[in-house]
């Protein structure tokens, strides 16, 4: 049976921990995070980030993603980065060594230029897990966590998320979040953000203790 209480009683946990951590932005980000005003440049940065974040710690990414955007035009646009996709690369590589991850976003970037932004949009909001899954090293579950970056109202299936769900009783962290969604009044991308925020931030042990508090 899934133990609603206790789930809610971690998100109220989580958002204290985010508040009194000064993450209150991340929180903002995501509620007006919306895919009908996705711009080229917010898909270029976005899906860079989920490809550089893919088997690394995101804590690792953020302290070099700045220096990556100023390598790749600061995500002006896919045309720009093509053009200048050497130089991109080997700019970005004295901070994040995994070169094939770089090409990888390049190789984005040329989708882009080859669809046409508008075309990739529409196709975006019509089928976003299908349309994203075709972007290098967008597999089965980032395709998931960059869908809700874009703004979609939906919980990625990540390992953290995995296992809290399960430890509640709860079939998937969509069912999961949504438990908590139906209640507190906040989107499903907000419950999953908060709740993936606080377990990151934790040991998943003592995540669950901070429950008893």
């Amino acid at each position: 049976m899934s133990d609603v209480t206790g789930a809610l009683q971690i998100y109220g946990n989580a958002i204290k921990y985010m508040r009194e951590s000064g993450l209150e932005s991340e929180i903002d980000w995501q509620r007006t995070a919306c895919p009908e005003v996705l711009t080229e440049s917010a898909f270029l940065r976005e899906t860079a980030w989920v490809i550089l974040c893919s088997g690394f710690r995101e804590a690792v990414v953020r302290q070099i993603f700045d220096y990556v955007s100023l390598c790749f035009c600061d995500w002006e646009s896919a045309e720009a980065i093509v053009e200048s996709s050497t130089a991109c690369v080997l700019s970005a590589k004295s901070a994040f060594r995994n070169e094939s991850k770089l090409n990888a976003v390049v190789n984005v970037a040329r989708i882009v230029e080859r669809l046409g932004f508008e075309q990739l949009k529409s196709d975006i909001l019509h089928e976003p897990i299908r349309t994203l899954r075709q972007f290098p090293f967008i597999g089965p579950v980032t395709v998931w966590h960059l869908a809700k970056n874009f703004g979609f109202n939906l919980a990625k299936p990540d390992r953290h998320l995995i296992r809290i769900a399960q430890h509640f009783g709860f079939e998937n962290p969509h069912a999961f979040c949504s438990a908590i969604a139906e209640v507190r009044g906040d989107p499903v991308k907000v419950v999953d953000l908060v709740i993936w925020r606080f377990l990151a931030d934790h040991p998943r042990e003592k995540a669950v203790a901070l429950v008893a508090r």
